[in-house]
């Protein structure tokens, strides 16, 4: 007995659309970062983060969840980041077990320096090819899908 509830017409269309945009967006977003800042698009993302974080500074397993990534990957990215002198590791202050990770000054202009070029990135591929209505609209299925995946429906922007 099949009981597997097929996706209709629309949603298989929808479905392939989106994974097509899932693909192809965050390529074309490393690709710039790469070539006008030497970064991939998790490196952004995730000296972004700290650059928005109280004292630029954030507990690695905290990072790893506003970066959307895993320990692992982020341990590693911080490594790389420590050597090009934007990001330096420290002991948690309050229990002395964790890492924190802190954004340098130096990361901080890194920061400051790509962003414009991120932005308009961003706003050139995505949010100029869509009207105010469907940026609202994006937002809300987002926050849908957001809220099936991690149960609050605001992932990395808290």
């Amino acid at each position: 007995m099949d009981e597997t509830r097929w996706l209709t017409d629309d949603e298989q269309r929808a479905w392939r659309r989106l994974g097509a945009v899932m693909t192809l967006l965050p390529a074309a977003l490393d690709a710039q970062l790469q070539r006008d800042a030497e970064l991939t698009h998790f490196g952004y993302w995730v000296l972004a983060m700290l650059s928005e974080a109280p004292g630029r500074a954030a507990r690695m397993s905290e990072l790893a969840a506003l970066a959307n990534g895993s320990q692992s990957r982020l341990s590693h990215l911080i490594a790389k980041l420590e050597q090009r002198g934007w990001v330096r590791r420290e002991r948690a202050s309050d229990d002395g077990r964790g890492s924190v990770a802190v954004l340098t000054e130096a990361g901080y202009h890194k920061v400051v320096a790509t962003a414009p070029g991120h932005v308009a990135q961003v706003r050139a591929l995505l949010f100029d090819t869509l009207t105010a209505a469907q940026v609202a609209q994006l937002d809300e299925i987002c926050t849908a899908v957001l809220t099936r995946l991690d149960g609050n429906g605001t992932s990395c922007l808290g």
